[in-house]
Protein backbone atom coordinates (compact mmCIF):
# COMPACT_ATOMS: atom_id res chain seq x y z
CA UNK A 1 0.00 0.00 0.00
CA UNK A 2 2.82 2.32 0.70
CA UNK A 3 4.74 1.95 -2.15
CA UNK A 4 1.06 2.34 -4.18
CA UNK A 5 0.76 5.84 -2.19
CA UNK A 6 4.16 6.65 -3.67
CA UNK A 7 3.37 5.60 -6.89
CA UNK A 8 0.39 8.29 -6.77
CA UNK A 9 1.88 11.02 -5.32
CA UNK A 10 4.80 11.26 -7.70
CA UNK A 11 2.51 10.71 -10.51
CA UNK A 12 0.46 13.44 -9.70
CA UNK A 13 3.29 16.50 -8.54
CA UNK A 14 2.27 17.98 -11.49
CA UNK A 15 -1.96 17.41 -12.05
CA UNK A 16 -2.69 19.06 -14.87
CA UNK A 17 -0.18 17.59 -17.08
CA UNK A 18 -0.67 14.06 -15.44
CA UNK A 19 -4.28 14.27 -16.11
CA UNK A 20 -3.98 15.45 -19.90
CA UNK A 21 -1.49 12.13 -20.10
CA UNK A 22 -4.23 9.73 -18.58
CA UNK A 23 -6.83 11.41 -20.52
CA UNK A 24 -4.83 10.59 -23.30
CA UNK A 25 -4.03 6.85 -22.86
CA UNK A 26 -8.54 6.70 -21.93
CA UNK A 27 -9.22 8.09 -25.44
CA UNK A 28 -6.40 5.72 -27.16
CA UNK A 29 -7.84 2.70 -25.18
CA UNK A 30 -11.24 2.95 -25.84
CA UNK A 31 -10.92 3.95 -29.53
CA UNK A 32 -8.29 0.66 -29.58
CA UNK A 33 -11.12 -0.99 -28.11
CA UNK A 34 -13.70 0.33 -30.06
CA UNK A 35 -11.59 -0.49 -33.76
CA UNK A 36 -11.08 -4.37 -32.21
CA UNK A 37 -14.55 -4.72 -31.63
CA UNK A 38 -15.79 -3.32 -34.93
CA UNK A 39 -13.26 -6.18 -36.02
CA UNK A 40 -14.63 -8.49 -34.35
CA UNK A 41 -18.13 -7.79 -35.28
CA UNK A 42 -17.01 -8.17 -38.71
CA UNK A 43 -15.71 -11.87 -38.17
CA UNK A 44 -18.84 -12.71 -35.88
CA UNK A 45 -20.48 -14.68 -38.67
CA UNK A 46 -17.45 -16.46 -39.64
CA UNK A 47 -16.98 -17.49 -35.49
CA UNK A 48 -20.66 -18.23 -34.99
CA UNK A 49 -20.99 -20.40 -38.14
CA UNK A 50 -21.27 -24.77 -36.92
CA UNK A 51 -18.58 -27.03 -38.56
CA UNK A 52 -21.89 -29.42 -38.61
CA UNK A 53 -23.41 -27.32 -41.99
CA UNK A 54 -22.61 -27.37 -45.49
CA UNK A 55 -23.70 -24.04 -47.72
CA UNK A 56 -24.50 -25.66 -51.74
CA UNK A 57 -24.46 -23.13 -54.36
CA UNK A 58 -24.05 -22.09 -58.12
CA UNK A 59 -20.52 -22.45 -59.12
CA UNK A 60 -20.91 -19.27 -61.09
CA UNK A 61 -21.74 -17.04 -58.76
CA UNK A 62 -24.77 -17.01 -55.49
CA UNK A 63 -26.74 -14.82 -57.70
CA UNK A 64 -27.28 -17.75 -60.08
CA UNK A 65 -30.63 -20.19 -58.90
CA UNK A 66 -29.86 -24.10 -58.35
CA UNK A 67 -32.78 -26.32 -59.31
CA UNK A 68 -35.08 -27.68 -56.54
CA UNK A 69 -34.72 -31.20 -58.06
CA UNK A 70 -31.09 -31.50 -56.77
CA UNK A 71 -32.37 -32.04 -53.24
CA UNK A 72 -33.05 -35.51 -53.64
CA UNK A 73 -29.50 -36.48 -55.01
CA UNK A 74 -27.87 -34.10 -52.23
CA UNK A 75 -29.45 -36.71 -49.44
CA UNK A 76 -27.90 -39.68 -51.36
CA UNK A 77 -24.64 -38.60 -50.45
CA UNK A 78 -23.11 -40.37 -47.88
CA UNK A 79 -22.65 -38.37 -44.92
CA UNK A 80 -25.89 -36.19 -45.42
CA UNK A 81 -28.20 -35.91 -42.44
CA UNK A 82 -30.29 -32.96 -43.35
CA UNK A 83 -30.87 -30.86 -46.80
CA UNK A 84 -32.51 -27.71 -46.25
CA UNK A 85 -32.79 -25.24 -49.22
CA UNK A 86 -33.55 -21.37 -49.21
CA UNK A 87 -33.89 -17.64 -50.96
CA UNK A 88 -32.67 -14.41 -50.18
CA UNK A 89 -35.87 -12.92 -50.41
CA UNK A 90 -34.18 -9.00 -50.22
CA UNK A 91 -37.64 -7.14 -49.11
CA UNK A 92 -37.73 -3.77 -47.35
CA UNK A 93 -40.05 -2.79 -44.71
CA UNK A 94 -41.90 0.42 -45.37
CA UNK A 95 -38.87 2.10 -46.73
CA UNK A 96 -35.48 1.16 -47.77
CA UNK A 97 -33.51 1.84 -44.59
CA UNK A 98 -35.54 -0.37 -42.38
CA UNK A 99 -33.44 -3.40 -44.20
CA UNK A 100 -32.62 -6.51 -42.57
CA UNK A 101 -31.67 -10.18 -43.42
CA UNK A 102 -34.90 -11.79 -44.58
CA UNK A 103 -34.70 -14.92 -46.59
CA UNK A 104 -37.67 -17.78 -47.82
CA UNK A 105 -36.68 -21.18 -46.25
CA UNK A 106 -37.79 -24.83 -46.14
CA UNK A 107 -38.98 -24.52 -42.40
CA UNK A 108 -38.70 -27.89 -40.52
CA UNK A 109 -35.57 -28.82 -41.88
CA UNK A 110 -34.17 -24.94 -41.29
CA UNK A 111 -35.53 -24.79 -37.58
CA UNK A 112 -33.33 -28.18 -37.24
CA UNK A 113 -30.28 -26.88 -38.55
CA UNK A 114 -30.23 -23.96 -36.31
CA UNK A 115 -31.02 -24.93 -32.53
CA UNK A 116 -29.15 -21.99 -31.68
CA UNK A 117 -32.13 -20.03 -32.61
CA UNK A 118 -34.82 -20.39 -29.69
CA UNK A 119 -38.57 -20.72 -30.34
CA UNK A 120 -40.83 -21.59 -28.10
CA UNK A 121 -43.56 -24.74 -28.98
CA UNK A 122 -46.49 -23.35 -29.51
CA UNK A 123 -44.52 -20.75 -31.60
CA UNK A 124 -42.92 -23.49 -33.90
CA UNK A 125 -46.13 -25.37 -34.35
CA UNK A 126 -47.81 -22.11 -35.01
CA UNK A 127 -45.09 -21.32 -37.89
CA UNK A 128 -45.12 -24.60 -39.18
CA UNK A 129 -48.60 -25.10 -40.09
CA UNK A 130 -49.13 -21.26 -41.37
CA UNK A 131 -48.31 -20.78 -44.99
CA UNK A 132 -48.30 -16.92 -44.52
CA UNK A 133 -46.34 -17.37 -41.12
CA UNK A 134 -42.62 -15.51 -40.17
CA UNK A 135 -40.54 -15.79 -37.79
CA UNK A 136 -38.19 -12.70 -36.30
CA UNK A 137 -35.60 -12.50 -34.52
CA UNK A 138 -36.25 -10.47 -31.09
CA UNK A 139 -33.29 -7.31 -32.15
CA UNK A 140 -35.59 -7.02 -35.05
CA UNK A 141 -39.08 -7.48 -33.55
CA UNK A 142 -38.15 -5.03 -30.78
CA UNK A 143 -37.17 -2.15 -33.39
CA UNK A 144 -39.91 -2.13 -35.15
CA UNK A 145 -42.44 -2.90 -32.15
CA UNK A 146 -43.62 -6.34 -33.83
CA UNK A 147 -45.72 -8.72 -31.85
CA UNK A 148 -46.93 -12.48 -32.31
CA UNK A 149 -49.96 -12.56 -34.59
CA UNK A 150 -49.07 -9.37 -36.23
CA UNK A 151 -49.45 -8.58 -39.85
CA UNK A 152 -46.12 -7.27 -41.60
CA UNK A 153 -45.64 -6.39 -45.15
CA UNK A 154 -42.39 -6.42 -47.35
CA UNK A 155 -42.02 -4.76 -50.51
CA UNK A 156 -40.00 -7.29 -52.39
CA UNK A 157 -36.78 -6.23 -54.44
CA UNK A 158 -35.85 -9.23 -55.76
CA UNK A 159 -39.06 -10.60 -56.42
CA UNK A 160 -41.41 -7.49 -56.78
CA UNK A 161 -44.73 -6.80 -54.78
CA UNK A 162 -46.34 -6.25 -51.67
CA UNK A 163 -45.85 -8.71 -49.68
CA UNK A 164 -48.22 -9.78 -46.41
CA UNK A 165 -47.08 -12.10 -43.68
CA UNK A 166 -47.75 -12.93 -39.87
CA UNK A 167 -45.65 -13.10 -37.11
CA UNK A 168 -45.85 -16.65 -35.61
CA UNK A 169 -42.76 -16.55 -33.87
CA UNK A 170 -39.93 -14.57 -32.50
CA UNK A 171 -36.70 -16.25 -31.52
CA UNK A 172 -34.05 -15.71 -29.56
CA UNK A 173 -30.38 -16.65 -29.63
CA UNK A 174 -28.79 -19.42 -27.78
CA UNK A 175 -25.83 -17.24 -27.33
CA UNK A 176 -25.45 -13.87 -27.70
CA UNK A 177 -22.96 -14.50 -30.96
CA UNK A 178 -26.73 -15.83 -32.23
CA UNK A 179 -27.59 -12.93 -34.92
CA UNK A 180 -31.14 -11.58 -33.79
CA UNK A 181 -31.81 -9.08 -36.69
CA UNK A 182 -32.92 -12.04 -39.38
CA UNK A 183 -36.77 -12.72 -40.72
CA UNK A 184 -37.80 -16.07 -42.39
CA UNK A 185 -40.81 -17.33 -43.77
CA UNK A 186 -41.59 -20.49 -45.80
CA UNK A 187 -39.88 -20.86 -49.03
CA UNK A 188 -43.32 -22.53 -50.13
CA UNK A 189 -45.13 -19.55 -49.94
CA UNK A 190 -42.84 -18.06 -52.25
CA UNK A 191 -42.32 -20.51 -54.85
CA UNK A 192 -46.22 -20.64 -54.93
CA UNK A 193 -46.64 -16.57 -55.59
CA UNK A 194 -44.03 -17.10 -58.30
CA UNK A 195 -45.16 -19.75 -60.01
CA UNK A 196 -48.18 -17.27 -61.16
CA UNK A 197 -46.34 -13.35 -61.83
CA UNK A 198 -42.73 -15.38 -62.96
CA UNK A 199 -42.99 -19.15 -64.08
CA UNK A 200 -39.59 -19.52 -65.33
CA UNK A 201 -38.37 -18.59 -61.87
CA UNK A 202 -40.23 -21.49 -60.50
CA UNK A 203 -38.89 -24.39 -58.53
CA UNK A 204 -35.18 -22.51 -58.07
CA UNK A 205 -33.52 -21.93 -54.94
CA UNK A 206 -30.40 -19.74 -54.17
CA UNK A 207 -28.58 -22.22 -51.90
CA UNK A 208 -28.54 -25.37 -49.90
CA UNK A 209 -27.44 -25.94 -46.55
CA UNK A 210 -27.15 -29.08 -45.09
CA UNK A 211 -26.08 -31.09 -41.85
CA UNK A 212 -23.11 -33.57 -41.96
CA UNK A 213 -22.78 -36.66 -39.63
CA UNK A 214 -18.90 -36.05 -39.62
CA UNK A 215 -17.23 -32.38 -39.51
CA UNK A 216 -14.29 -34.27 -40.25
CA UNK A 217 -15.86 -35.45 -43.90
CA UNK A 218 -16.92 -31.65 -45.30
CA UNK A 219 -14.20 -31.85 -47.14
CA UNK A 220 -15.35 -35.51 -48.83
CA UNK A 221 -18.99 -34.75 -48.72
CA UNK A 222 -18.32 -31.66 -50.42
CA UNK A 223 -16.34 -33.02 -53.28
CA UNK A 224 -19.28 -35.69 -53.63
CA UNK A 225 -21.74 -33.50 -53.37
CA UNK A 226 -19.82 -31.12 -56.77
CA UNK A 227 -19.02 -34.26 -58.75
CA UNK A 228 -22.29 -35.50 -58.59
CA UNK A 229 -23.67 -32.15 -60.79
CA UNK A 230 -20.47 -31.82 -62.33
CA UNK A 231 -20.84 -30.90 -66.17
CA UNK A 232 -24.89 -30.22 -65.48
CA UNK A 233 -26.16 -26.87 -66.56
CA UNK A 234 -25.93 -25.84 -62.84
CA UNK A 235 -22.56 -27.07 -61.39
CA UNK A 236 -22.66 -26.46 -57.66
CA UNK A 237 -19.87 -25.34 -55.26
CA UNK A 238 -20.37 -26.78 -51.65
CA UNK A 239 -18.29 -25.33 -48.70
CA UNK A 240 -18.39 -25.33 -45.18
CA UNK A 241 -20.30 -22.69 -43.18
CA UNK A 242 -17.63 -21.06 -42.09
CA UNK A 243 -15.42 -20.81 -45.40
CA UNK A 244 -18.85 -19.49 -47.17
CA UNK A 245 -19.28 -16.61 -44.66
CA UNK A 246 -15.45 -15.55 -44.97
CA UNK A 247 -15.87 -15.19 -48.71
CA UNK A 248 -18.44 -12.14 -47.86
CA UNK A 249 -15.91 -11.14 -45.54
CA UNK A 250 -12.82 -11.24 -47.99
CA UNK A 251 -14.52 -8.58 -49.60
CA UNK A 252 -13.86 -5.91 -47.81
CA UNK A 253 -10.30 -7.66 -46.44
CA UNK A 254 -8.78 -4.23 -47.09
CA UNK A 255 -10.69 -2.36 -45.04
CA UNK A 256 -10.23 -4.44 -42.29
CA UNK A 257 -6.29 -4.24 -42.75
CA UNK A 258 -6.97 -0.71 -42.45
CA UNK A 259 -8.98 -0.80 -39.24
CA UNK A 260 -5.87 -3.04 -37.64
CA UNK A 261 -3.17 -0.80 -38.78
CA UNK A 262 -5.06 2.12 -37.12
CA UNK A 263 -5.50 0.25 -33.82
CA UNK A 264 -1.72 -0.71 -33.72
CA UNK A 265 -0.74 3.05 -34.94
CA UNK A 266 -2.88 4.43 -31.99
CA UNK A 267 -1.10 2.90 -29.11
CA UNK A 268 2.16 3.68 -30.86
CA UNK A 269 0.72 7.29 -30.84
CA UNK A 270 0.20 7.27 -26.77
CA UNK A 271 3.58 5.09 -26.27
CA UNK A 272 5.21 8.47 -27.52
CA UNK A 273 2.94 11.13 -25.41
CA UNK A 274 3.54 8.75 -22.17
CA UNK A 275 7.10 8.53 -22.75
CA UNK A 276 7.26 12.47 -23.19
CA UNK A 277 5.37 12.89 -19.94
CA UNK A 278 7.88 10.56 -18.06
CA UNK A 279 11.03 11.57 -19.67
CA UNK A 280 10.03 15.05 -18.51
CA UNK A 281 9.08 14.09 -14.99
CA UNK A 282 12.69 12.14 -15.28
CA UNK A 283 14.22 15.35 -16.00
CA UNK A 284 12.64 16.97 -13.31
CA UNK A 285 13.65 14.99 -10.55
CA UNK A 286 17.23 13.73 -11.45
CA UNK A 287 18.50 16.10 -8.68
CA UNK A 288 16.21 13.85 -6.25
CA UNK A 289 17.69 10.74 -7.67
CA UNK A 290 21.40 11.88 -7.20
CA UNK A 291 20.53 12.12 -3.18
CA UNK A 292 19.02 8.38 -3.21
CA UNK A 293 22.22 7.38 -4.71
CA UNK A 294 24.34 9.13 -2.12
CA UNK A 295 22.13 7.56 0.72
CA UNK A 296 23.29 4.03 -0.91
CA UNK A 297 19.92 3.55 -2.86
CA UNK A 298 20.96 1.36 -5.85
CA UNK A 299 19.83 1.62 -9.42
CA UNK A 300 17.16 -0.97 -9.26
CA UNK A 301 15.46 1.09 -6.62
CA UNK A 302 15.04 4.04 -9.20
CA UNK A 303 14.24 2.19 -12.03
CA UNK A 304 11.31 0.74 -9.52
CA UNK A 305 10.12 4.38 -9.14
CA UNK A 306 10.18 5.27 -12.59
CA UNK A 307 8.29 1.81 -13.73
CA UNK A 308 5.96 2.03 -11.41
CA UNK A 309 4.98 5.73 -11.81
CA UNK A 310 4.98 5.41 -15.68
CA UNK A 311 2.61 1.81 -14.92
CA UNK A 312 0.70 3.50 -12.74
CA UNK A 313 -0.32 6.47 -15.17
CA UNK A 314 -0.46 4.36 -18.12
CA UNK A 315 -2.66 1.67 -16.26
CA UNK A 316 -4.81 3.93 -14.73
CA UNK A 317 -5.88 5.31 -18.11
CA UNK A 318 -5.85 1.96 -19.48
CA UNK A 319 -8.74 0.93 -16.80
CA UNK A 320 -10.81 4.34 -17.12
CA UNK A 321 -10.85 3.33 -21.63
CA UNK A 322 -11.37 -0.06 -21.16
CA UNK A 323 -14.40 0.54 -18.68
CA UNK A 324 -15.41 3.36 -21.01
CA UNK A 325 -15.40 0.38 -23.91
CA UNK A 326 -18.58 -1.19 -22.72
CA UNK A 327 -20.97 1.60 -22.42
CA UNK A 328 -19.77 3.28 -25.85
CA UNK A 329 -20.29 -0.12 -27.75
CA UNK A 330 -23.59 -0.61 -26.55
CA UNK A 331 -24.35 2.82 -27.24
CA UNK A 332 -22.89 2.47 -31.12
CA UNK A 333 -25.07 -1.09 -31.23
CA UNK A 334 -27.75 0.97 -31.35
CA UNK A 335 -27.18 2.62 -34.47
CA UNK A 336 -25.01 0.27 -36.36
CA UNK A 337 -27.26 -2.83 -35.07
CA UNK A 338 -28.65 -3.04 -38.63
CA UNK A 339 -24.85 -3.94 -40.23
CA UNK A 340 -23.64 -5.36 -37.28
CA UNK A 341 -26.27 -7.99 -35.30
CA UNK A 342 -23.46 -9.23 -33.14
CA UNK A 343 -21.68 -6.11 -31.39
CA UNK A 344 -20.40 -6.37 -28.10
CA UNK A 345 -16.71 -6.19 -26.35
CA UNK A 346 -14.95 -9.46 -25.59
CA UNK A 347 -12.88 -10.87 -23.20
CA UNK A 348 -9.99 -10.78 -26.12
CA UNK A 349 -10.32 -7.12 -26.52
CA UNK A 350 -10.22 -6.27 -22.83
CA UNK A 351 -7.06 -8.35 -22.19
CA UNK A 352 -5.88 -6.93 -25.51
CA UNK A 353 -6.39 -3.57 -24.55
CA UNK A 354 -4.64 -4.13 -20.66
CA UNK A 355 -1.70 -5.66 -22.35
CA UNK A 356 -1.36 -2.57 -24.73
CA UNK A 357 -1.85 -0.08 -21.29
CA UNK A 358 1.52 -2.40 -19.93
CA UNK A 359 3.20 -2.47 -23.21
CA UNK A 360 2.56 1.44 -23.17
CA UNK A 361 3.94 1.80 -19.48
CA UNK A 362 6.87 -0.26 -19.55
CA UNK A 363 8.29 1.06 -23.10
CA UNK A 364 7.61 4.68 -22.22
CA UNK A 365 9.95 4.33 -19.00
CA UNK A 366 12.67 2.90 -20.43
CA UNK A 367 14.85 6.05 -21.81
CA UNK A 368 14.16 8.32 -18.73
CA UNK A 369 14.88 4.92 -16.32
CA UNK A 370 18.21 4.41 -18.44
CA UNK A 371 19.40 8.13 -18.32
CA UNK A 372 18.52 7.87 -14.46
CA UNK A 373 20.60 5.66 -13.65
CA UNK A 374 23.28 6.40 -15.64
CA UNK A 375 23.66 9.81 -14.00
CA UNK A 376 26.56 10.13 -11.82
CA UNK A 377 25.89 11.63 -8.31
CA UNK A 378 27.86 15.05 -8.83
CA UNK A 379 26.49 15.38 -11.59
CA UNK A 380 22.40 14.86 -10.33
CA UNK A 381 23.47 17.21 -7.15
CA UNK A 382 24.19 19.98 -9.47
CA UNK A 383 20.63 20.29 -10.82
CA UNK A 384 19.65 20.70 -7.06
CA UNK A 385 18.18 24.20 -6.72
Amino acid sequence: MRILKLFFRNAFRHKLRTGLTILGITIAILAFGMLRTLVNAWYAGVEASSANRLVIRNAISLVFPLPLAYKDRIRQVEGVTLVSWGNWFGGVYIEEKNFFPNFAVEPRSFLALYPEYLLPDMQRSSFLSDRKGAVAGKKIADRFGWKVGDTVTLKGTIFPGNWEFTIRGIYRGKDRSVDETQFFFHWEYLDETVRKTAPRRAGQVGYYIIGIANPNLAGEVSAAIDAAFKNSLAETLTETEKAFQMSFVSMTEAILIAIQLVSIVIIVIIMAVVANTMAMTARERIGEYAVFKTLGFGGRFIAGLIFGESLFISLLGTAIGIGLTFPVAAAFHDYLGTYFPIFFVEKETVLMGVAAGILVGVVAALFPTWRAVRIRIADGLRRIG
